[in-house]
């Protein structure tokens, strides 16, 4: 009886069942990789035109064309900053995005564990975009 049950499991040992395990993680490594050479983005000073209020503020923003809904999309944080959390608690969050290079409107949600505020939105983005 030990030979039978032996057969399945050193045909799995032997790498029938580990190799596909192996493969979709080299794909997924390299999908990564392209997805984030397609990304484009800004990092740097910023003014937030939050609730008609004018802050300076430092983003990380990020952006990709998504084919499906044929528009821009652009994401990003905003430092963590005690007038935005003041502003966004009082009810804001739609605002304008102004950096060197251009604005846009986006919106924003809610704070992460270290006080940033995401901000997204679609369109032309307040960064150069390729």
């Amino acid at each position: 009886m030990t030979g039978a049950g032996a057969g399945p499991e050193g045909l799995a040992g032997a790498g029938g069942a580990g190799q596909p395990d192996e493969q979709p993680e080299d794909q997924t490594e390299k999908q990564t990789e392209k997805q984030t050479e397609d990304h484009e983005g800004y990092s740097g000073p910023a003014v937030l035109v939050l609730g008609g209020h004018e802050v300076r503020v430092e983003v990380d923003l990020r952006g990709f064309f998504q084919p499906i809904d044929g528009r821009y999309h652009w994401y990003g944080r905003i430092a963590a900053d005690p007038r935005v959390t003041g502003l966004v608690e009082a009810g804001a969050r739609t605002a304008d995005l102004r950096t060197p290079a251009g604005s846009a409107t986006g919106s924003l949600g809610d704070p992460d564990p270290w006080g940033r505020y995401r901000v997204a939105g679609t369109g032309a983005p307040p960064f150069t975009a390729a």
